[in-house]
């Protein structure tokens, strides 16, 4: 103990033999020491997206006659945008580059792991308020092409169930009949009618491995056709037909480019019966997240209540300054995208949507939520210090 006390004595004595400059150059060593070792541990730990494989690049649907059709190759906008960003790095004069025009008004991208059980509702639900609000004018209605026509992207996330055949018996019966059975939903548990869609208005891409909700819903997103592209959880959880405040969420914050990003939010059901009935624990952890999103976000991501609602709207304006650039496939993936809009000027609008607790849940409260505290500050941190960056 005594040769403790001597050796702290001695390191002081030294400190203060020390002259002061030098102490500053070694702090500011030592600090450049730890940032770079920081950035190469990041390097190795942040995750990247893997490419898509050429198989994920296409879809199936339903052809008129009820047969499924061969794999056929998804539109990529971005690929385009990608080469007119070229172009225009290369050549100082040339415009900047810009989306493809839409080819519908609404793309609704739904990522779906083993969801054979619960996709039906949902869909159910999703097709009746699309085809009423976006589908073929209806008699004596006249409608901008720009306020017309629907797709669904199902994106079946490694699925080792029947979601794809399912998702396509959806179609097929939705297709062939003018008044097809009806399903049940989360929001419709007895429905009276049903409605018959147009023909591959509902496209099913599978992808090879499970990438995660983020690395389904990217991919979904790279291949809309929409003038807005939503994204919906497969359980139906969020009411579709809120899908319109969205919409008007939108519109009423575009900016001169038309970019904007409307997010459904369940923050106004914190006191509701749905929430109070939950555990304790994941009562706790939900609070300890939104903590830490408070103190390790940007200012306006930090703002918004409830980033991890699975029902998000995005003009199609702000895709590209989004989708090329996200890297995090897993639950925390709603953040990035936040994150990637507030840091490229994006208005950002939060709207109360319908929201109920739907059995089935692949959630596991512990784990994941000490995976998306991990998953944050990693992509926090890999933003803040360059490993991640805008091309």
């Amino acid at each position: 103990m005594d040769a403790l006390i001597a050796l702290v004595q001695r390191s002081i004595e030294l400190l203060q033999q020390t002259p002061a400059h030098t102490l500053l150059l070694g702090l500011v060593l030592l600090c450049g020491v730890l940032a770079a070792a920081l950035y190469i541990a990041l390097v190795f730990v942040a995750p990247v997206p893997r490419q898509p494989r050429q198989s994920e690049k296409t879809f199936v649907t339903i052809l008129p006659d009820g047969s499924q059709s061969n794999p056929e190759g998804l539109p990529c906008w971005i690929d385009q945008w990608s080469a007119h960003k070229e172009v225009a790095r290369r050549q100082k004069d040339a415009p900047p580059a810009q989306i493809e025009e839409a080819d519908v008004f609404m793309t609704a991208v739904v990522p779906a792991f083993n969801e054979e059980e619960r996709l039906g509702g949902m869909l159910e639900e999703a097709v009746a308020y699309l085809q009423e609000e976006y589908g073929s004018a209806k008699q004596g209605e006249k409608r901008s092409v720009k306020t017309r026509g629907w797709e669904i992207l199902i994106v079946s996330d490694g699925s080792t169930d029947k979601t794809v055949e399912k998702a396509l018996e959806f179609a097929r019966s939705h297709q062939l009949s003018q008044h097809p059975m009806p399903e049940p939903g989360p929001w419709t548990p007895k429905p009276t009618h049903s409605e018959h869609i147009p023909h591959a208005s509902i496209r099913v891409i599978t992808l090879e491995e499970n990438r995660g909700k983020g690395g389904a819903v990217t991919h979904g997103m790279r291949h809309a056709r929409g003038q807005y592209v939503v994204f919906a959880d497969a359980d139906g959880a969020s009411r579709f037909t809120d899908l319109g405040k969205l919409v008007g969420g939108c519109k009423a914050v575009e900016d001169k480019l038309g970019r904007a990003v409307a997010i459904g939010s369940r923050a106004h059901l914190v006191g509701s019966e749905a929430v109070v009935k939950r555990s304790k624990l994941r009562n706790f952890l939900m609070h300890s997240f939104h903590l830490l999103l408070r103190l390790m976000t940007p200012p306006a991501t930090a703002a918004i209540k409830d980033t991890q609602c699975g029902f998000k709207l995005f003009s199609r304006a702000s895709l590209p300054y989004i989708v090329p650039y996200m890297h995090a496939e897993g639950w925390i993936f709603d953040v990035e995208m936040l994150m990637l809009a507030e840091s490229a000027n994006i208005p950002m609008t939060e709207v109360a949507i319908g929201w109920k607790e739907v059995m089935g849940s692949k959630l596991n409260v512990i784990s994941d939520s000490i995976g998306m505290a991990w998953g944050l500050a990693v992509l926090r941190a890999s933003w803040a210090l360059g490993v991640y960056r805008r091309n």
